[in-house]
């Protein structure tokens, strides 16, 4: 046996994650295959996956019980930390990554200054607009519906 309600969240997780290639091949003309794995974009698979559990857990508990409760809370609490302090830590990493460019700028000015450059750059897209975070939402909150609807049968 298996448990349908985690079933359905890491559907909702799935489904958000292919439509990431389309939806950023739509707003970029790329196909970036990284997206599949990579975090960030349209839509949140965050989101979407909490979402759904949150919904299959209403469907199935109710929404007065205690199980509805802890999942509405997770969700909740997902997706904040996804919208702010996600995106913010991403915002914060754009501004590292550009600071050797400006180091060496500086520099350039100044001969006798050395600047070694990172060798890696920080991630970028770790969190996601309230668009993104709303958009993976319904995704989540439409498989949380499936998901309850066939455990049913």
């Amino acid at each position: 046996m298996f448990n349908r309600g985690l079933l359905t969240a890491l559907t909702a997780i799935g489904a958000a994650q292919l439509l990431k290639l389309p939806v950023k091949y739509l707003t970029t003309g790329q196909w970036d295959m990284k997206k599949i794995a990579g975090t960030g974009g349209m839509p949140s698979s965050h989101s979407s996956g909490v979402t759904a559990l949150a919904v299959f857990t209403g469907r199935k508990y109710g929404m007065s019980s205690p199980e509805f409760a802890i999942a509405s809370m997770l969700g909740l609490v997902v997706m904040y930390d996804a919208m702010n302090i996600r995106r913010h830590a991403g915002e914060i990493a754009i501004q590292v990554n550009d600071l050797d460019l400006d180091v060496e700028k500086l520099t350039g000015h100044h001969p006798d200054i050395d600047h070694k450059r990172r060798k890696e750059k920080l991630k970028e897209t770790l969190g996601h607009h309230p668009k993104e975070v709303f958009v993976g939402a319904l995704l989540g909150a439409l498989i949380g519906v499936l998901g309850a609807e066939a455990s049913k049968r």
